[in-house]
């Protein structure tokens, strides 16, 4: 009779325990890490921007590289390629004067290879060597580029170094139209090719004769206006190029997206307002100019303050508070995914939409009709943190060993800090130790906040528990 019929008619049911409950639990052990598994982590980066600062490092030395003739004083050698490798700027010397035409074609390569967007190089490196992506790198890759889909990114490296190419390319040309009036052909080609790729890349590299960076070129709004596209184009990442040419319409772009391009726009729109109004009557800066160079020179200059570096005036002569505000520029940086340093764009927008959602009173920090997790609010609040905590302490540190004005210190620790290359005529002055300092700091602002940010995503646990909560007193 069946079970369900012999409950009914009130015979005894003798329940037997299942098979699976009498055999013992076994607990798998975890696979033994593999000896090539420190490559599946973000530490590829630190190795691969290692490697080629490294490369750059002995190249630079050698004599052939540098119109001395002889060997290049190591820590200079050292400096330039992290500048270069990083897409800093930086330099303790004067790049069109102490290195030949050899040594700049190195510099020009640290630099492409360099602002690649390290994703398009490391994912790149996977592929020729190992023929194949693991999930790891996968994942990592997803968090750097911002896509949703694992699958495909080999092809998404390439799609972005070819786009990363066809525009340096069209800025080349761009910018040969308007050299060939100014120098013959050959000067006008390499001319062009440098700074189309040092712009794009963010560098801040300029090797013009008799100029310093782009003084040359105040009155050339078309120079400063190819310069200051592809300055911004490099900084705000190929995922959100891809977001404004597919979609076209900006309530169907994605969030990160939206966010980047408007604090992006407000952040640019606001420097040139304070560049222009603090360096107006400026004798030095910009009063010699006619207002409408005052004005191009203050657009270029929002644009380039934040992410790369070239510049139109000696900043060592501008007003104090220009300096401290573009100091906050700096550490903002461009857009997650790009070619800049800084703790990004896309870190303040969290942080902002998470202050505006407290200050409204709100739970859930929301924008654009879309929420923001709240791990993406702490790991931007750690971010954030550190950054400013490793700014503090090397800014310390200086403040130690060189006997310059603080804020002078403090500008040029943050512009190493966001690659941004930007100087008040500090860094050719510091001493070795300070010199070493600055260019830790380069590496560091390349790497750092991403690898961290990376490093984060990969640890993060959903708690099985959680502990009762407890009141803390603010404010």
């Amino acid at each position: 009779m069946k079970q369900g019929w012999s409950r009914r008619l009130g015979d005894r049911v003798v329940r037997h325990p299942r098979q699976e409950e009498l055999t013992p639990l076994h607990i798998p052990m975890p696979p033994l890490r593999q000896p090539g598994a420190r490559f599946e982590t973000p530490l590829i980066l630190l190795f691969g921007v290692g490697s080629l600062v490294a490369i750059g490092t002995f190249l630079l030395w050698l004599p052939w590289f540098n119109t001395t003739g002889d060997f290049a004083p190591f820590l200079t050698a050292l400096f330039t390629a992290t500048s270069a490798g990083t897409d800093t700027g930086l330099t303790i010397v004067d790049t069109a004067t102490f290195w030949n035409p050899a040594g700049k074609a190195i510099i020009l390569a640290l630099i492409l290879v360099g602002g690649m967007a390290i994703m398009s190089a490391t994912t790149f490196l996977l592929v020729t060597i190992t023929q194949r992506i693991s999930l790891a790198n996968q994942i990592i890759m997803r968090e750097f580029t911002g896509v949703s889909q694992l699958g495909g990114l080999a092809r998404l490296a390439a799609q972005v170094a070819s786009v990363a190419l066809i525009l340096q390319f069209l800025g080349f040309l761009l910018l040969l139209w308007r050299f060939l009036p100014i120098f013959d052909l050959g000067e006008a080609a390499w001319y062009a090719l440098f700074h189309s790729v040092s712009a794009f890349n963010s560098a801040g590299f300029a090797i013009l004769p008799h100029s310093d960076s782009l003084a040359r070129f105040q009155r050339e709004p078309w120079i400063l206006g190819i310069l200051g596209v592809l300055v911004m184009l490099g900084g705000i990442s190929y995922s959100v190029m891809a977001d404004v040419v597919r979609r076209r319409r900006f309530k169907r772009f994605t969030l990160d997206a939206r966010l980047v391009l408007v604090v992006s726009l407000i952040l640019w729109v606001v420097g040139a307002l304070v560049m222009f109004l603090s360096e107006f009557n400026n004798e030095d800066t910009l009063r010699a100019l006619p207002l409408g160079d005052r004005a191009v020179n203050s657009v270029f200059m929002a644009v380039s303050n934040r992410t790369a570096g070239f510049a139109t005036i000696d900043y060592s002569l501008t007003e104090i508070h220009t300096n401290l505000f573009i100091t906050g520029l700096m550490f903002v940086g461009g857009a997650s995914g790009s070619v800049t340093g800084g703790i990004k764009v896309n870190t303040l927008a969290v942080l902002l939409v998470a202050v505006f959602t407290s200050v409204r009173g709100r739970s859930q920090a929301s924008v654009f009709g879309r929420e923001i997790p709240p791990d993406q609010i702490q790991r931007a609040l750690a971010v954030a943190f550190l950054g400013i905590s490793f700014v503090f302490t090397v800014a310390f540190f200086l403040t130690m060993t060189e006997q310059l004005p603080f804020d002078r210190l403090l500008f040029e620790t943050v512009s190493a800090f966001g690659t941004v290359g930007l100087t008040a005529g500090v860094t050719p002055v510091l001493s070795s130790w300070g010199q070493t300092v600055i260019a830790i700091t380069m590496f560091v602002g390349d790497i750092g906040p991403l690898t961290f940010a990376l490093a984060l995503a990969q640890r993060q646990q959903h708690a099985i528990f959680r502990y009762s909560q407890e009141r803390v007193r603010i404010g």
